[in-house]
């Protein structure tokens, strides 16, 4: 790291805190020339998602829009706003873990209904709904039967 005093290139690490919110770290470093003492801060640079739609377009991945998709699919069942996070944190986590930059919204859609059939059934019939389109009585209830 450059000093920002005397321009050296080179310094020791006397601190460094994590900010687990914010996933920052804070470095207090010295530098190795003059001895003058200056903070970094550190964040990972993350790749975006890409989330490719059935039309063939390519839109960023949105948690916010995951989130509500999820919590309309929730509502007025026992499931908390945390947990609905918690969902959002644990696709993208695993998108990011396998190294998935692109991801297509039939299997972005597949994920959140396989941990909605395990959390709520309802909600997972909800999700289902909208995400499968479901074009007549028929279709509703073949996947009803599938619950079951």
């Amino acid at each position: 790291m450059k000093c920002p005093y005397c321009g050296f290139n080179d310094s020791k690490v006397v601190d460094s805190r994590l900010n687990e919110t914010s996933g920052v770290t804070r470095r207090r470093r010295e530098c190795l020339e003059c001895g003058k003492r200056f903070t970094t801060f550190e964040k990972v640079e993350e790749i975006p998602l890409t989330v490719i739609k059935k039309n063939g377009e390519r839109e960023p991945f949105s948690r916010t829009k995951l989130l509500e998709g999820i919590l309309r699919a929730l509502v007025k069942r026992q499931v908390d706003r945390e947990k609905a996070e918690q969902i959002v944190d644990d696709i993208e986590g695993s998108l990011r873990n396998e190294f998935q930059h692109e991801v297509t919204s039939k299997e972005l859609g597949d994920r959140v209904l396989k941990v909605l059939k395990e959390i709520d059934k309802v909600a997972y019939i909800r999700f289902a709904s909208v995400y499968k389109e479901f074009k007549d009585l028929e279709e509703f209830t073949q996947e009803l039967e599938k619950l079951i």
